[in-house]
């Protein structure tokens, strides 16, 4: 009986260098012609699901962290935050003087001053993933097809991301934004990076469920490999879960199975280690 499984993007199929390992297509094609059904599972938007990682054969995704469902091209479920909301929460974030990106399936879309204004965290995110050589890094080499004057009014997002100057800045969203789901990355508790706005009630675990309702299999024969707090949802929701060695501590504690890190052909070692390939 073929499996399900569900991968993350970055840090667990990708490393945070954007690059991804021959051995982690290998492993994906393997398990497809094994007849195991595989499924991206991540934060990003479609539009930053770029070409080499849908040239390695995929079954669909999840993105916007469950807003969006897609399966063999075919558009299951799509969340998105309404146009009066997207208005409010691109006025409040200029009003406050937060840089942000507006993240749709057709594109990324910077703030006026993102390129600048996000570059200071987003080296502090990529060093906390044990990026190297991050001195030279500019926001155009992390977000390479970033639209930079692109229209901020929009009525087709999955979610927003912004820069917090401090951790009051997330509880301000908390309370500007009841209605929508708010939450924090690039580091935990105060030491968070960003915040992001999205649809409420959204997360991995629901669209999977969604999936799978969609597919009529059952959870029993789904896998979940993560690297992030995030991830853990999906953990508990499927029947094995994987977290990668250069994930949080977090992930790994509720994960079944820790393998090596991306760089280290982790997904491709516990494909194996799982008898998938």
């Amino acid at each position: 009986m073929g499996k399900i499984l569900f991968i993350d993007v970055d840090g667990t199929l990708v490393d945070y260098e954007n690059n991804l390992p021959e051995s982690a297509i290998l492993a994906i094609r393997k398990a497809r012609e094994n007849g195991h059904k595989v499924f991206i599972t991540t934060g990003r938007s479609k539009a930053e699901v770029y070409d080499n990682i849908w040239n390695i054969g995929l079954d669909g995704m999840i993105g916007g962290n469950g807003s969006y469902v897609e399966h063999d091209g075919q558009v299951i479920m799509h969340q998105m935050i309404s146009k009066e909301q997207s208005k409010h929460i691109v006025d409040w974030l200029h009003e406050k003087g937060l840089e942000f990106y507006l993240e749709s399936n057709n594109g990324l879309f910077a703030s006026e001053n993102f390129e600048t204004g996000a570059l200071e965290a987003l080296i502090k995110y990529s060093a906390n993933k044990g990026k190297q050589n991050i001195g030279d890094i500019t926001v155009r080499d992390i977000f390479p097809e970033m639209i930079f004057d692109g229209q901020l009014y929009r009525d087709d997002l999955n979610k927003v991301s912004y820069v917090l100057t401090s951790y009051q800045d997330y509880l301000d969203a908390c309370e500007e934004f009841p209605d929508l789901q708010n939450g924090t990355w690039g580091g935990a508790g105060e030491e968070a990076l960003f915040g992001d706005i999205g649809v409420k009630g959204i997360t991995k675990a629901r669209a999977i469920d969604v999936l799978l309702n969609h597919l009529n299999e059952k959870p029993e024969d789904t896998m979940a490999f993560g690297d992030a707090q995030i991830d853990i949802p999906m953990f508990e929701c499927c029947s094995y879960s994987v977290c990668m060695g250069s994930g949080r501590e977090e992930a790994k504690a509720a994960a079944d199975y820790i393998t090596d890190t991306v760089a280290n052909d982790g997904l491709y070692k516990a494909f194996e280690h799982l008898n998938l390939i």
